[in-house]
């Protein structure tokens, strides 16, 4: 069951760093003029992706791990949730990601500001996609 609580506190980590993203950071980035706006997200992306792809990746492992032990499937769905967070930054946000990158902090402009804002909604996305692991885990966790 340790391993169980692992994937748990993982993926309240995961989304916990999310959540701070979507709705904390970011509305707060937002209200910045564009090249500030833009700076200030190309320096916490470099961070952010360090540490959230690899709470997703961990939770992802020992919610599979979880699993093979105790075979609720509870925590294959959690994992799989949460993995699934590579996945869909990799389609949906990394477009994105890679166009804001390109944009010299000379030209920022409305078009930072209008994949700034996209990319907001995007990520918000992504932390239901935590959210959703960590209940689940959470409701494996109990349940045994």
């Amino acid at each position: 069951m340790i391993l169980g609580i692992l994937a748990l506190v993982a993926a309240a980590l995961f989304t916990g760093a999310a959540f701070y993203v979507s709705f904390a950071e970011h509305p707060a980035r937002s209200q910045l003029e564009d090249r500030a706006q833009l700076q200030q997200w190309k320096f916490a992306y470099r961070r952010g992706t360090i540490m959230q792809g690899s709470l997703a990746a961990l939770g992802f492992v020992l919610g599979l791990a979880a699993w093979w032990q105790t075979r609720d499937e509870l925590w294959i769905v959690g994992a799989i949730m949460l993995g699934s967070n590579w996945a869909y930054t990799a389609l949906m946000i990394m477009p994105v990601n890679k166009e804001l990158q390109a944009i010299e902090l000379d030209d920022a402009g409305e078009d930072s500001h209008t994949l700034l804002r996209r990319w907001g909604k995007l990520h918000a996305k992504r932390t239901m996609l935590g959210v959703g692991a960590t209940l689940l885990f959470l409701w494996a966790a109990l349940s045994s």
